[in-house]
């Protein structure tokens, strides 16, 4: 099992940028793919981004599509997701997760970070 540790969450207003990381140990990074969630309070748990192992795919929601970048670095065992032009409704915990490419379920992901918060203000 892959161990995952997120980090780089905070308070940004509207319109400002973050940029989220993981650390992954346990288990040979380069083979991993990997994936970005986020829960909103009161909402279930949604897929944000993907990409697979080679870090030459990547795929995501249409709310994020334009404004947020998952991107991968096997070197540093580190998966990161640039967000950009953020809106309050990008309020939410953001979890890295590993798991099955092609799929945007959560129970297709077996290993989960801790979460990190992102709020933006208004």
């Amino acid at each position: 099992q892959v161990q995952l540790v997120d980090s780089g969450g905070g308070l940004v207003q509207a319109g400002g940028s973050l940029r989220l990381s993981c650390v992954a140990s346990g288990r040979t990074f380069s083979f991993l793919n990997m994936g970005w969630f986020r829960q909103a309070p009161g909402k279930e748990r949604e897929f944000v981004a993907a990409i697979n192992w080679a870090g030459d795919l990547t795929r995501y929601t249409d709310s994020v599509k334009g404004r947020f970048t998952i991107s991968r670095d096997n070197a540093k065992n580190t998966v990161y997701l640039q967000m950009n032009s953020l809106k309050p409704e990008d309020t939410a915990i953001y979890y890295c997760a590993q798991g099955r490419w092609g799929s945007r379920d959560v129970a297709a992901f077996a290993s989960w970070g801790q979460g990190t918060q992102v709020t933006v203000s208004s």
